[in-house]
């Protein structure tokens, strides 16, 4: 597959930014000016879309940090991690319409708000997988209706709401592209049902290709076509050996019991995703971490979710994007330790050298 990747950076709101991993720094620990300057940073150095992720127990607001960067910015879009279990939908379509407004149209007219679905509960109520999936299912399709401005009928198992679209609209008038990713089987029908781009943690190629296939054809089940986009780490330096140095000096102050500490801090961490993450990595360990030629796991040693790096020279690493593009994936969010040094090393590297801009959904 040849064309267009949009590539995203990652902004650290969830208390996730380390020079050594498992050593926290309070000058990397997150804050409205540190995560501001990484989303300012990304956008002077090119990229397209920028996740701010959402934690509960972790970090910062999302929703609140979205609208202050949104008028720091211009060109850059801003992909809003929402947990839906924290949600009344038809308010959250209205605070997305608000924050679309806020943020306005790109350079080249595309609105600049997209949207992660996160499947989570409400912090301190624990709903079995299945049914909070069925919900999340529902509050996508009323986030549809509602800012695609129609009127909304549901009698759903969790929603039973009949509602004319608030005032506030999006500038293109349309719902912004939901993003969402999960691995089990229920997460998988959700997302064929109800999200625009399926979202996969560090996978193999063939893993990738595989799951692409996988979602594909659920999704046809539902006469529906999904996006596909990928979200890992990236260590890029001039020669592969200064990227590998970098990684091993990523970890030369942990020790286990500190990275089973940071990812239990995390809600997710009982998932079919972190699950496979840990199986990969476990598949890597007599290969120094590498599961396959420039995918190191080792970051999953400290962090809960998306847990492996691409690394290398810039012509390995732009090789391995290709790879991944050629079995589907149109879209990349990508992340470095710490962000703001990283961002700048991609930027330069890599960047410059892709035929890059924002999903057209």
């Amino acid at each position: 597959m040849t064309g267009k990747l949009e590539i995203s950076w990652f902004s650290a709101l969830c208390d996730d930014d380390y020079e050594f991993l498992g050593v926290p720094d309070p000058m990397l620990a997150s804050s409205w000016e540190h995560c501001r300057n990484i989303v300012l940073a990304a956008e002077k150095g090119g990229f397209d879309n920028i996740l701010l992720p959402s934690g509960y127990a972790l970090g910062l607001d999302t929703t609140a940090f979205a609208s202050a960067i949104a008028t720091l910015t211009r060109r850059i879009k801003l992909l809003m991690a929402v947990r839906i279990g924290e949600s009344w939908p038809p308010q959250l379509a209205r605070q997305i319409a608000t924050l679309d407004q806020i943020a306005g149209a790109t350079p080249g007219g595309q609105s600049r708000l997209n949207i992660n679905i996160i499947s989570s509960d409400l912090p301190g109520d624990k709903m079995d997988s299945e049914p909070r999936y069925r919900r999340t299912v529902e509050a996508m399709h009323i986030l549809k209706k509602l800012l695609n401005g129609e009127h909304l009928a549901i009698d759903g198992e969790h929603y039973k709401i009949d509602l004319d679209p608030p005032r506030m609209q999006t500038v293109s008038g349309k719902c912004p592209p939901l993003y969402f990713g999960g691995l089990s089987p229920a997460a998988k029908e959700a997302a064929s049902e109800g999200c625009d781009v399926y979202l996969m943690w560090p996978e193999t190629v063939q893993g990738a290709k595989d799951l692409v296939e996988d979602m594909t054809a659920r999704a046809a089940k539902f006469g529906r076509t999904l996006k596909y986009g990928f979200r890992a780490h990236v260590i890029v330096r001039e020669t592969e050996a200064e990227a590998r140095d970098y990684a091993n000096r990523l970890l030369s102050k942990l020790d286990a019991q500190q990275g089973e500490a940071i990812r239990n801090k995390s809600l997710d961490t009982q998932t079919f995703g972190v699950a496979h993450q840990a199986e990969l990595r476990a598949q890597s360990e007599a290969n120094d971490g590498y599961l396959e030629d420039n995918l190191w796991t080792g970051i999953g040693r400290a962090r809960s979710g998306c847990g492996a790096a691409i690394v290398g020279d810039p012509d390995q690493v732009l090789a391995k994007l290709r790879a991944y593009q050629a079995v589907g994936i149109e879209a990349f969010i990508l992340s470095g330790y710490p962000h703001l040094n990283e961002c700048d090393m991609f930027a330069r590297y890599v960047l410059p050298r892709l035929e890059h801009g924002g999903l057209e959904i």
